[in-house]
């Protein structure tokens, strides 16, 4: 697990493959949306797809501004509620 993004409004943790666990077989994403308080995993297919979209974006070598308005586009879709363990 490595966190490769954090700003006042997201922070992102890359979860490496583990082949063991399907959802992590070819590693996996953790999206978390600090002002809504609330996160999205990608795995699977999604993270593959995850990985060539942020890897697109990094080229472009994108302000703070533009990574978190790519990573905003998962607002709509994170429901799972931020939990302190």
């Amino acid at each position: 697990m490595q966190m490769i993004y954090n700003s006042e409004n997201y922070c992102v943790v890359e979860f490496g493959a583990d082949v063991d666990q399907a959802p992590l077989a070819s590693g996996g994403f953790e999206i978390v949306d600090k002002n809504l308080r609330r996160e999205i995993f990608l795995g699977g297919a999604l993270a593959e797809n995850f990985r060539a979209d942020v890897q697109r974006l990094i080229e472009s070598e994108p302000s703070v501004e533009e990574v978190d308005a790519f990573l905003g586009k998962f607002d709509n879709v994170m429901m799972n509620p931020l939990v302190m363990h």
